[in-house]
């Protein structure tokens, strides 16, 4: 049974590798160190994924740690949202969203139709989602009004 629910860090995830602090605690959950927030967190599948990105963009893309923002509430219209990865410019505006799910979780429309619908209040030139194996990075062409598919992260 708890095998089971571990099962998704066996599977490879299209990112380089990276190490992570990993502890049980008291009630015997794998709890995974969040280098941002300097806490451990409980280690879901989404976690895991969230976790290889932010490292992704720390160690590969020299983001600055100082410019994150992870798991922050937002509203939109009368709603309460949470996004899952914001990096802000170092003029401190909103530069890319990230979402993430879980391995198994397949990209589709509706992932990128939500965040997109979270950028509508956040208004980052940037998107991304990923589950890990697959990643989409998009950007908002302002001559068609449309985002546009980028083959890499943007560089900051």
């Amino acid at each position: 049974m708890l095998q089971d629910k571990y099962e998704f860090l066996q599977e490879p995830l299209n990112f380089p590798s990276f190490e992570f602090k990993i502890q049980n605690d008291e009630e015997g959950r794998l709890m995974v160190f969040d280098s941002l927030r300097k806490k451990f967190l409980v280690l879901t599948p989404e976690e895991w994924v969230r976790q290889h990105i932010v490292q992704v963009l720390l160690n590969e893309y020299s983001y600055p740690k100082s410019l994150f923002a992870v798991e922050k509430g937002l509203k939109y219209n009368t709603l309460q949202k949470r996004f899952d990865v914001l990096v802000y410019n170092r003029s401190g505006a909103p530069f890319l969203l990230i979402e993430c799910k879980a391995p198994g979780v397949k990209l589709s429309q509706l992932t990128l139709s939500q965040v997109c619908t979270y950028n509508q209040t956040i208004q980052a030139p940037y998107l991304g989602i990923t589950n890990g194996k697959q990643h989409i990075f998009l950007t908002f062409d302002t001559e068609t009004n449309k985002y546009v598919q980028i083959s890499d992260l943007p560089t900051l």
